[in-house]
Formats: structure tokens, C-alpha cells, sequence
């Protein structure tokens, strides 16, 4: 696969993400600024300009009207996607780690940082659509208060029924997303060790979570039981579902200033692609020049995206020998 590099941030990625049809990908860093790409050919067809801190998050509504995202400077921007023009501002105590839209795209959530005496949060905003983007509520309609851990990332479940929230302490929760009450809380990975990424299938029956413990779980949406594990050998940043073909893509490694001289082999910054049902690695992409912070998986499941620490998105095309690969027959029929 002959990766399409996207030139555009100064510092390191944070997040990216393709928009529903797949035509456009939308990536953040930590450079203040959000840039829009053509998947087609790599062009870049814009930049939203206003947030005043490091961009750590970024999502695009599901009718493509409006894009989210969530900065260190303390708050959650709201954009029309066609014209570039800031909607709305909501503002926070302290940072946004992660934004969301629901499955219907009516309700938007964010995730915002523990800090300065401030508990880690999450709200939720009704969101509008129409002739005035701007016509928006200035209230949350939920705000759920993690006081156990906090929350790191989170997302919603099929029908929007579920909120999915990852946290530092790697235990994962499902809050009833009308109520806000904590349904049931599980630990998902090993104890202590932050969940970096959390990312959903396409049905959002079950979601993947990437951990520092150096692995990623399939977890179940509806009761948080654990059905798949994949070692990796790296702590890792992000995790994702592909569609089309049953494989899961990981990607990680250790940023220079965290590895020790007594370590055998620095960095480790390839995208590990694993069976999702086997478990096994079946192989790694190379190119980047630091650790991966952010995957996404196209919507038709034909491609990939990474960014890294380096700075540079690197898209992948799948050529026809990733569809036609069989893994062994695909483990001899299961064993029969």
C-alpha cells in the first residue's frame, strides 16, 4: 500500500476522522488548527481557525453539516463544515479531551479534563440544524460528574441508548444516556493504566478500547463483558474496527523521552493490523517516525488513515491483496 501523506500541522496529531460518505478526512493536532482533506487525493480542501490551545479532539456530524472539536483552551467549537464559519463556543473550567456526535447527530458529547479542582466531566448538548447553524442551546441538557476517575474518552452505544466512557484508572463505564446514571463500571484493563482511545463497530454493538497496558479489548455494548484481547508490545494510543474484513488496526509506541536506554528496540512505530477473531498479528505498516496517536478506518472499510507525533497523516488505500487474503483459510474453517 503506498500511503498518501498529508501535509498540513506543525506539531503533533491528535485525532482524525473521516466524514460518513468517506470524501473527507478531518485531522487535529496540537498547532491550534483543524484541516480538512480530500481522501481522493490527498488535497487539502481547508482550515477552521479560532481555538486559542492545542486541538485534542474532532468529529463530524453524521449529515456532514457541522464539525466538533474540543481544545486545551477550554472549550467545544461547533463549525459549518462548508463555510469554515465558528457556529458556537461553549466554555469549560478546564479542558476537552474528546467530542462526539450521537448516532442521530441531534446530541453532542464532551469530555472535559480533571484539573485545578475541577472533576472530570461529561456533558451532553442538544444540537440543531436548519437555515441558522448558529441558533444553538447554551445549556447541556446532561453532565455526568466522574468522581471514582476520570473519564478519558467516551462515546454512545447503538440507538444512542448508552454513553461509553474509558478512564484513567482502565475501567470502563456505561451511563444511561437519558438519566445519566451509572449503569455498571468494569475493569477492562490492567489497573492504573489509562484507556487512550475508544472506538465503536459499525453497528455500535461493541467498541474497542486501546490501553498504556499494551493491549486493546473488544468489549460487548450491551453488558461490558470482554470478548477479544491483543497483546501488543507497546503501550498504545489508538485502536480501530475495520469493516469489510475481520481485522482490528493498532497503533502506539513509546515517545523518545519514555524509553530507557536498557530497552532493546526504540519506538516500535508501525500500525499492527490483528485478526479481530483469532487474535493473532498478521502484520505492521511502517512509516511513521513516532509514536501513532490516532487511526481511523475508512466508512467502506477501503482504506486507513494514521497521524502521528511526527506531525504527518499517512493514508492508506487497501490494495486487492488485503481482500482476498484468507488468513490460513481463515484458520482452517475455525478448526471445523
Amino acid at each position: 500500500m503506498r500511503p498518501t501523506l498529508l501535509q498540513g500541522h506543525e506539531r503533533s496529531l491528535n485525532q482524525i476522522r473521516y466524514n460518513p460518505d468517506g470524501d473527507l478526512l478531518f485531522s487535529v493536532s496540537k498547532d491550534k488548527v483543524i484541516c480538512a482533506w480530500f481522501t481522493s487525493n490527498g488535497e487539502r480542501l481547508g482550515t477552521y481557525t479560532g481555538h486559542q490551545g492545542a486541538i485534542w479532539t474532532v468529529d463530524v456530524s453524521p449529515n456532514c453539516e457541522l464539525l466538533a472539536s474540543g481544545s486545551a483552551d477550554n472549550t467545544i467549537r461547533l463549525w459549518n463544515v462548508r463555510t469554515g464559519e465558528n457556529v458556537k463556543t461553549w466554555e469549560f473550567p478546564t479542558a476537552v479531551k474528546r467530542v462526539e456526535f450521537s448516532e442521530d447527530g441531534k446530541q453532542l458529547l464532551g469530555v472535559t479534563e480533571k484539573r485545578m479542582g475541577y472533576l472530570g466531566t461529561i456533558v451532553v448538548y442538544d444540537v440543531r440544524y436548519g437555515d441558522d447553524l448558529t441558533d444553538q442551546t447554551n445549556e447541556h441538557s446532561l453532565r455526568i460528574t466522574c468522581e471514582d476517575s476520570k473519564a478519558t474518552v467516551a462515546g454512545w452505544s447503538y440507538l444512542d441508548k448508552y454513553i461509553i466512557s474509558g478512564h484513567e484508572d482502565g475501567t470502563v463505564t456505561q451511563w444511561d444516556a437519558k438519566t445519566g446514571e451509572n449503569l455498571m463500571s468494569v475493569e477492562a484493563h490492567e489497573y492504573d493504566t489509562a484507556i487512550n482511545d475508544l472506538q465503536f463497530s459499525p453497528d455500535r454493538t461493541y467498541f474497542i478500547t486501546a490501553g498504556k497496558d499494551k493491549t486493546a479489548r473488544i468489549l460487548s455494548t450491551r453488558d461490558l463483558s470482554v470478548l477479544k484481547t491483543y497483546v501488543a508490545d507497546t503501550p498504545l494510543n489508538t485502536a480501530a474496527i475495520t469493516s469489510k474484513k475481520d481485522f482490528v488496526i493498532l497503533g502506539g509506541g513509546q515517545a523518545a523521552m519514555d524509553v530507557t536506554t536498557t530497552s532493546a528496540r526504540q519506538g516500535k512505530f508501525e500500525a499492527r493490523f490483528y485478526h479481530k477473531i483469532f487474535e493473532d498479528e498478521i502484520g505492521r505498516v511502517r512509516g511513521h517516525f513516532g509514536p501513532l496517536n490516532t487511526i481511523a478506518v475508512h466508512p467502506h472499510g477501503t482504506a486507513y488513515a494514521s497521524g502521528g507525533e511526527d506531525g504527518y497523516v499517512r493514508m492508506h488505500v487497501f490494495d486487492k491483496s488485503y481482500f482476498d487474503f484468507m488468513y490460513e483459510v481463515e484458520r482452517e474453517q475455525a478448526r471445523k
